[in-house]
């Protein structure tokens, strides 16, 4: 079927100003292709056909007059089904929140609306926000554009596979652990989780608070940058500071990742100055984040789990059930041990402007699937979705994930992190990457 939103975001402002297309039709366009393409992929949780339509009439009405609120001015959107949208069903993926109607936007929300952008409703998410998988939720899995038996990756499925499959330009999601990244990777589009803090939270049903990100899925990097630039005040135009000194992740027993996939998120990199660096502390940093992760997760859903556990998807309800387990005082410790991990972080960005590695080790699993190969060695498929991502959201770091080719058909992407203030470097790296094709397989 034909993509609708095949424009980047910024063709796509310049063709609603020019009147080769209005809002309106972008939105029947969107709507239609969502009604045909849903059922399919599980895309969407909730469509508001009729608050699209008169958004879109109220954004061709505001051009005609004069009023241009920016570049999402007219462009639909699609916003995770755990960021309220005021009058639409926001359940969280869970059957626990079956029927509930969000009574108010989401800050994210309303800073999308004062921007002009069109809601065309809310995307499937792996249940509570508490999987990478993208395959457990009350809405049924998110299913990959690329191949629709296998997984989008999660949380933020949805958002990805309504990108990827051209229905929308632009997804709002929300990142914990990795959860705009990894499904951003794995269906080829570009995923950008800020900063801590620098989309705000507010409306966002939590998973663990001090690790909660929104962030964004668009089809390119330099569209995230837009709509991010739409939503976050920032001084001055977009800078671009090339050469970037770039540090490569090099493989290592706290990185799977199969030697193809590798191998690919490296060659986009040519033409690049790269050096070979070990990320410093991952044992342990992969330990406190898990710590401050299940902790945090356990504090939200407890009532939950000791009330209604029947309720919950049994896998999401066992993950829970081991997060009880995490002793205080480990949680205690993974806070404090914060401030040392971002230091030692801050010392590699003394000598590197970024740091690049896979996003994911793998390409998308089947559907359902728990462990995978990787070199001989089998690993669950959770641990490897998180590996490489998890890190930038217990330190708070900016991480950029841009599609760097395919792998037998499957994408493969590669993630860029930067200290705060750094983000121009980012995208402008971004924007030079040279994405190609690897034949083989992943045990190759």
């Amino acid at each position: 079927m034909t993509r609708v939103h095949e424009n980047t975001i910024a063709e796509l402002a310049a063709r609603l100003r020019s009147g080769a297309v209005s809002a309106a039709e972008l939105a029947r366009r969107t709507l239609d292709a969502v009604a045909g393409r849903n059922a399919e992929l599980g895309a969407f949780a909730a469509v508001d056909a009729e608050g699209a339509r008169e958004a879109a009439r109220r954004a061709d009405a505001e051009l005609a007059a004069g009023v241009d609120r920016g570049p999402l001015h007219g462009v639909p959107v699609a916003v995770k089904d755990n960021i309220d949208v005021a009058g639409l069903p926001v359940t969280r993926g869970s059957a626990h929140f079956a029927g509930r109607v969000a009574e108010r936007d989401a800050e994210c929300v309303r800073r999308l609306r004062t921007a002009g952008a069109v809601i065309v409703g809310t995307t499937t998410m792996h249940e509570v926000a508490y999987g990478p998988t993208g395959d457990r939720s009350v809405h049924g899995p998110a299913r990959n554009p690329r191949d629709p038996a296998r997984m989008s990756g999660g949380s933020s499925g949805g958002a990805a596979v309504a990108v990827a499959a051209g229905l929308v330009p632009l997804a709002v999601g929300t990142d914990t652990g990795g959860s705009v990244r990894i499904p951003a990777a794995l269906c080829g589009v570009a995923g950008f989780k800020p900063a801590f803090g620098a989309l705000p939270t507010g409306g966002v049903f939590p998973l663990a608070a001090t690790l909660d990100h929104v962030g964004l899925i668009a089809g390119t990097a330099a569209d995230c940058l837009l709509a991010y630039r739409a939503l976050v005040p920032l001084p001055g135009p977009p800078r671009r500071e090339t050469p970037a000194r770039i540090g490569w992740a090099e493989p290592g027993p706290g990185l799977p990742i199969a030697r193809p996939v590798a191998a690919l998120a490296r060659r986009a990199l040519l033409g690049q100055d790269v050096t070979g660096v070990e990320l410093p502390a991952l044992d342990e940093l992969h330990r406190d984040f898990a710590a401050v992760q299940s902790s945090e997760a356990y504090a939200v859903h407890a009532d939950r789990v000791a009330g209604r556990p029947e309720l919950f998807d049994p896998e999401v309800l066992d993950r829970l059930k081991g997060a009880a387990a995490m002793p205080g005082w480990r949680y205690v410790r993974a806070l404090a041990a914060r401030d040392g991990h971002r230091a030692r972080f801050d010392d590699l960005f003394a000598r590197f402007d970024l740091l690049a590695l896979p996003t994911v080790g793998i390409t998308a699993p089947p559907l359902d699937t728990r462990q995978v190969e990787i070199d001989g060695v089998t690993v669950p498929v959770r641990d490897t979705l998180l590996a490489l991502t998890s890190p930038w959201n217990l330190t708070g770091l900016p991480a950029l994930t841009v599609p760097a080719g395919t792998l037998d058909g499957l994408p493969v992407g590669l993630q860029l992190v930067c200290p705060p203030g750094r983000e121009h470097m980012l995208f402008a790296v971004a924007d030079l990457l040279r994405p190609a094709a690897l034949e083989g397989t992943l045990d190759a």
